[in-house]
């Protein structure tokens, strides 16, 4: 962070229903839920304040006796910027305020990276939303639809998200090569800092095209005009937790402290 840290907002979004992994907020690891992992990890952050945002009193009561703060939403959000953007409503949020969303399946997540995303946003006024990305190694990484890619420009501003291997190398990518020869290629990490502004015109915005193609909310924004700052994580990210496979290798991790915690 610079000496001009942000204020900010951290909300942990947690849904009890998935499709994989019914219950996932409450899913055991080390003894505590998934979620009280998550929100720990913001509470570790320089973040103001920490917000849990759920549809479930089973989640609500699960955090309170943390001490948690909880927020209880609609269950009918079509996305998770919809859920923020009533967060945002039910605490009077100023305009100018910035709100972090922390993935309420990523109990790994290195506060560093909540603290550097809301930063990104903050030294760029210009910008609605902010987000981070990490270099892509591997031909397979590159080519696999299940991981959404970013192009930025040279001011750091995402200029497309695509499940596709963008931008596409002419002179090799017929042979889908090895190894990958730059560091030209970027994964987008799911972490987002948004204005409350934002927010709230978001609601107003009519589901784009590109959106609907591509299926990956943030084109809703870019097709619309508004700016999304991208920068390169600043420490790894581990994997969330989106299958049982995933939730095997977390809870191995925290059941070693030493080795689980970032």
């Amino acid at each position: 962070m610079s000496a001009a840290e942000p204020g900010f907002i951290a909300v942990v979004p947690a849904r009890y229903g998935s499709t994989r992994l019914p219950g996932k907020p409450l899913l055991d690891i080390a003894g505590e839920p998934m979620v009280a992992h998550v929100w720990r990890r913001a509470c570790q952050s320089q973040a103001s304040r920490v917000v849990v945002a759920t549809d479930d009193a089973r989640i609500r009561d699960a955090m309170l006796p943390y001490g948690a703060e909880v927020v209880m939403t609609r269950a009918d959000h079509p996305s998770g910027t919809d859920r923020l953007a009533e967060v945002a409503e039910q605490l009077a949020l100023g305009e100018e305020e910035l709100v972090v969303n922390v993935q309420g399946d990523e109990p790994l997540i290195p506060p560093m990276l909540i603290n550097q995303v809301a930063q990104r946003l903050a030294d760029d006024p210009e910008a609605a939303i902010a987000t981070l990305a990490e270099s892509i190694s591997n031909v397979e990484t590159l080519f696999n639809p299940n991981v959404v890619k970013v192009v930025r420009s040279l001011a750091g501003r995402a200029l497309y998200f695509s499940r596709a291997p963008i931008p596409w190398d002419r002179e090799h990518f017929q042979a889908q090569p090895a190894l990958l020869a730059t560091d030209a290629w970027l994964r987008h990490i799911g972490i987002y800092a948004y204005r409350v502004g934002f927010l709230s015109a978001y609601r107003e915005l009519s589901p784009s095209g590109l959106e609907q193609l591509e299926q990956l909310e943030q084109l809703r924004a870019l097709q619309h005009g508004y700016a999304i700052q991208v920068a390169l994580a600043s420490t790894v990210n581990p994997p969330g937790v989106d299958t049982a496979e995933d939730l095997d290798r977390v809870r191995a991790l925290l059941a070693q402290p030493s080795e689980g915690e970032l």
